[in-house]
């Protein structure tokens, strides 16, 4: 009776497991079906390489995270996305999707590295999926930063082209089209197209112009607008304006250029310390030591 028993336990087991495999794909597949087909929008930029790669799974996560995004997440989400450049290319359900597939991808990745020593432990399981989770977050404020870092750096210039094209009688929906036309490619160039854009669609150069500093939310952007907006409603010349502003940017990156140079000796400070000042003392003292040592004294 025992041994009938040893017999059939594999096959009970291998019964069971093929059982679990199959009641998985089938609730899968029940709730494969509930999310709806992945439309693309023509108006929509194309996603990030990341999100891109996730393919239907992120669209299908995406459907199950929105119920709980709440909307001070999703607002805030927003703002960063927008603040990066890709408000037309991700929501806030798909930025949360893409964390929450990137915590079970670095738990993931930690459970294989394991495996030659067993399974890893609850603590590290956790760091793993508060580290992928992290990630995305970590890359849309870097991507946020360096974005601001380049408008601010090509505003002058832009500036000088919008002040040349008004100082030669065009306006200033004219002046912001040469702007685009001769500028370098880049963040500004997209949010000045994105300005003509929305006069294009009817709204008036007064609110697409406070669309632009509500969007980047940088105070060289809004103070250019107040100026604008401000020259326009008094009827005041906007040529020695914009001349005065993009001179007053100019001034502003080479004080940032000043600053950042006065502190990178306190920057280089650390790692001379660690790195170069240890390697410096054991080539100058070894020699020493030996002969030291050879001399017997120790």
């Amino acid at each position: 009776m025992n041994g009938w028993i040893s017999s059939a336990l594999p096959f009970v087991a291998v019964g069971a497991l093929v059982l679990c495999i199959w009641l998985f794909m089938l609730a899968g597949s029940r709730a494969a079906a509930e999310v709806p087909k992945q439309q693309k929008n023509e108006y929509q930029d194309d996603p990030p390489r990341y999100w891109a790669l996730l393919g239907w799974l992120g669209h299908a996560t995406t459907f199950w995270v929105t119920p709980l995004v709440s909307p001070t997440m999703r607002r805030r989400l927003h703002e960063q996305l927008r603040r990066g450049g890709l408000e037309f290319a991700l929501t806030p359900e798909q930025f949360v999707a893409g964390q929450v597939l990137g915590a079970l991808l670095a738990l993931a990745l930690l459970v294989l590295a394991w495996l030659p020593h067993g399974l890893p432990s609850l603590p590290w399981c956790v760091l793993a999926l508060v580290v992928g989770a992290f990630l995305p977050m970590s890359w849309l404020r870097d991507l946020g930063a360096r974005r601001t870092r380049q408008i601010a750096k090509a505003l002058p210039f832009y500036l000088d082209i919008i002040t040349l094209a008004i100082e030669a009688g065009s306006n200033m929906t004219g002046a912001l089209q040469h702007a685009v036309d001769k500028g370098p490619a880049g963040p500004m160039s997209e949010e000045l197209r994105r300005v003509l854009r929305d006069i294009r669609a009817g709204r008036t150069r007064a609110e697409s112009l406070r669309a632009l500093a509500e969007r980047l939310r940088i105070p060289a952007i809004s103070n250019w607008v107040a100026a604008i907006l401000t020259a326009e409603k008094q009827g005041s010349s906007l040529g020695p304006i914009l001349r005065a502003q993009a001179d007053q940017r100019r001034n502003e990156r080479f004080m940032q250029a000043e600053a950042m140079a006065l502190k990178a000796p306190v920057k280089m400070l650390f790692p001379l310390m660690i790195c170069i000042f240890p390697c410096t003392f054991i080539i100058v003292f070894f020699p020493i030591a030996i002969r030291i040592m050879e001399g017997g004294l120790f």
